[in-house]
């Protein structure tokens, strides 16, 4: 639905108005193709956007006026995790590029059981979309593929872990996808540390996918697993700034790794994130194959301004694409994992 990558994507200026306490800094990141961000110390529009009274501020004399700002910061971010807990948030969809459009729909459809939901081609901007999942997306946590024109090869990396697929029976489908000639890189039997019967297969570009053995369930892609280098400051974050829930966190000393499993709802009926530390391990390389997840929020305005309170960078400000006015804010979180917060009422329009 989106398309963060196209060229053609400017970022646009949010119509609220800004109070600052010194000269703004104009940063220009090289690695971005949006340009530059201009960064600011406010207290007027977060105050004005989260509920608090703007006249309050104005009967401060100028003595007070630098301890008026650190308390209004205090205050914004109170105001603002209220907000953030109470805006009505999905996981809409993962976002990765892929070498073979065809290769990999008649894969995860043959092999894996999605449907494919729609497809669109851009050919002026040389790329090609395709949706698939395993319900429709306006209720659904799905994929999007993409294809650019010419690329027939990704970096995966070392920092993207995996899809999570939830099924009846994985003995059953791991027989299926070999008899489809797909690959297996670990047979059925129970997770590590654990109980549950798991297995782990890779499509044709590489990613891997944890099939998870589970009764029904109206979310079957249920998880997307990312590794961190700091597992507690990435829970901090996805809890404030996303206002997502932590569910269950387990660490497994013998095999020197902790998961934390976040999202917005349980995870027998809902897709979540699967964060991943291991003993030891500050960075790693994204490659260049993975993209982002989608989810929806009812403002992208406060979203963005939630996200730099509690940490995070705003790579794409908020406000509406270009051709289809669907608005959107981009952002990183403190690993540097994308995000792209989408406006509710505006993504079902799209999907009509």
């Amino acid at each position: 639905m989106v398309q963060i990558m196209a060229s053609t994507v400017r970022p646009s200026i949010s119509p609220f108005g800004t109070a600052r306490f010194g000269g703004g800094i104009s940063v220009c990141d090289s690695s971005s193709r949006f340009g530059s961000i201009r960064f600011g110390f406010s207290v007027g529009p977060q105050s004005q956007r989260f509920g608090l009274n703007r006249q309050e501020g104005n009967r401060k004399s100028a003595k007070t006026i630098v301890s008026m700002a650190q308390g209004s910061t205090t205050i914004t971010q109170e105001n603002a995790l209220e907000w953030v807990k109470s805006d009505k948030r999905r996981m809409l969809h993962v976002v990765y590029r892929v070498g073979d459009m065809d290769r990999t729909i008649k894969f995860y459809t043959e092999c894996l059981g999605m449907k494919l939901l729609r497809k669109r081609d851009i050919p002026e901007e040389r790329y090609t979309n395709a949706f698939l999942g395993y319900g429709p997306e306006d209720s659904h946590f799905v994929i999007e593929l993409t294809y650019n024109y010419g690329v027939d090869k990704y970096d995966i990396g070392t920092a993207f872990g995996h899809f999570g697929i939830a099924v009846d029976d994985v003995a059953k489908t791991v027989d299926l996808i070999k008899a489809k000639g797909g690959t297996v890189t670990r047979e059925p039997g129970p997770v590590k540390g654990g109980k549950s019967i798991i297995a782990f297969i890779e499509d044709p570009d590489g990613y891997k996918f944890e099939l998870i053995e589970r009764g029904p369930t109206p979310e079957p892609l249920c998880q997307v697993m990312l590794r961190v280098g700091d597992l507690d400051r990435s829970i901090a974050f996805h809890e404030k700034a996303f206002g997502m829930e932590l569910l269950r966190r387990r660490d497994n000393p013998e095999y020197k790794y902790t998961i934390a499993m976040m999202g917005y709802g349980p995870e027998d009926k809902n897709a979540v994130l699967e964060l991943t530390y291991n003993y030891g391990v500050t960075e790693y390389d994204k490659g260049n194959a993975y993209a982002q997840i989608a989810i929806g929020t009812d403002d992208v305005y406060k979203t963005a301004e939630a996200v730099k309170l509690f940490g995070g960078k705003v790579t794409r400000e908020p406000g509406p694409l270009p051709g289809i006015s669907t608005k959107i804010t981009a952002c990183l979180d403190p690993d540097g994992w994308k995000t792209v917060f989408v406006d509710n009422v505006d993504f079902l329009k799209e999907l009509e």
